[in-house]
C-alpha cells in the first residue's frame, strides 16, 4: 500500500531554517502529483506548495513564495520542503500528500494519500 513518511521537523527560531522530507513507497512515484500541507492548532489544514510529477513545475501559497521551496527526487521517491526565513506563524504539523492523477494544486481533497505529518514549531 501507498505509505508517505515526513521527517525533518523540529524546534527553531524565526528566521532560521529546516528541510522536510517525505519518503514515498508503494506507489509508481513518476505519475503522482505531491503536495505539502500545514495544520494549526485549531485550524484548518491549509495548502502550502506542490510540485509536478515532473519536478518541472510548482505552485506556493502566496505565504511562503520566496521562502519556502519545494522540490522532489524521483529516484529517491521523495518530495523535500526547504523552509527559510521561518515566521511564529509558520508552526504547524506539516504533512505530505499524493495524487495518483497527477494533480499538483492546492485543493485538499484531490489528494489521495497522506502522511503521518511532521510538527515544525518556530520560537520568536
Amino acid at each position: 500500500q501507498v505509505q508517505l513518511i515526513e521527517s525533518g521537523g523540529g524546534l527553531v527560531q524565526a528566521g532560521g531554517s529546516l528541510r522536510l522530507s517525505c519518503a514515498a513507497s508503494g506507489l509508481t512515484f513518476t505519475t503522482y502529483g505531491m503536495g505539502w500541507f500545514r495544520q494549526a492548532p485549531g485550524k484548518e489544514r491549509e495548502f502550502v506548495a506542490a510540485i509536478h510529477w515532473s519536478g518541472g513545475s510548482t505552485y506556493y501559497t502566496d505565504s511562503v513564495k520566496g521562502r519556502f521551496t519545494i522540490s522532489r527526487d524521483n529516484a529517491k521517491n521523495t518530495v523535500a520542503l526547504q523552509m527559510n526565513s521561518l515566521k511564529p506563524e509558520d508552526t504547524a504539523v506539516y504533512y505530505c500528500a499524493a495524487n495518483p492523477r497527477g494533480y499538483y494544486g492546492n485543493l485538499r481533497a484531490r489528494y489521495d494519500y497522506w502522511g503521518q505529518g511532521t510538527q515544525v514549531t518556530v520560537s520568536s
